[in-house]
């Protein structure tokens, strides 16, 4: 298996583990659980590899990744009680499928020889949709809008990384790795000890 492959089956599996937990905190049925993993799973991806001309579409062009969302929710379903805190595994199996899916979009990007600046749009598109198609659906304010967190920006940081990386290095795969790092320090820091971009407050029109 490459290494696009890979970071293709553990973003996937991440993220639908992520929508299964989001279905089951909206107490939705089986056919809810997979809807939503699936959607979560698959959704960057997808709309990654329709704006790059992709063909067929990865899930398309090897359904097992379809199995793998599948799978995923059918195992939250039974199993997601058992979590002390959902919303908190939620966030934390979050980012790091944010990591992994920003290097797997970055990477797919890079091997279709793309420029720079469409590169990290691949990277943060992959990263970043599949969480906000989920959140959307289920009436949950989305995790990539919560105020001020780092999220959109250390997917950007962690593509860019990436970029920098490869043009340093000369080697992709490392490049890749280094970039998921990026994306998962800046997000994790930003869960953990609150790190955050200024956010606009209002101010009284001045007479």
């Amino acid at each position: 298996m490459t290494l696009l492959g890979l970071l293709d089956y553990a973003s996937v599996l991440v993220f639908a583990i992520t929508g299964a937990l989001v279905a089951s905190r909206a107490q939705l049925d089986l056919v809810g659980f997979a809807f939503i993993a699936c959607l979560t799973a698959l959704g960057g991806g997808t709309l990654r590899d329709l704006l790059l001309d992709r063909d067929p579409i990865f899930w398309i062009n090897n359904p097992m990744y379809l199995g793998v969302g599948v799978l995923a929710a059918l195992i939250v379903f039974f199993t997601a009680h058992l979590l002390e805190s959902r919303y908190r595994a939620l966030i934390w199996l979050d980012s790091f499928a944010l990591a992994v899916a920003v290097a797997a979009g970055t990477g797919v990007a890079l091997s279709l020889e793309q420029s720079p600046t469409i590169v990290v749009l691949m990277g943060i598109i992959t990263g970043c949709m599949g969480g906000l198609m989920r959140d959307v659906v289920v009436g949950e304010v989305p995790l990539v809008l919560k105020q001020g967190e780092l999220y959109v920006t250390a997917a950007f940081a962690g593509s860019t990384a990436a970029i920098a990386a490869r043009a340093i290095l000369g080697e992709a795969a490392t490049a890749l790795v280094i970039g998921a790092c990026v994306t998962w320090v800046l997000r994790a820091g930003s869960l953990y000890f609150g790190w955050h971009l200024p956010v606009y407050k209002s101010r009284p029109p001045r007479v």
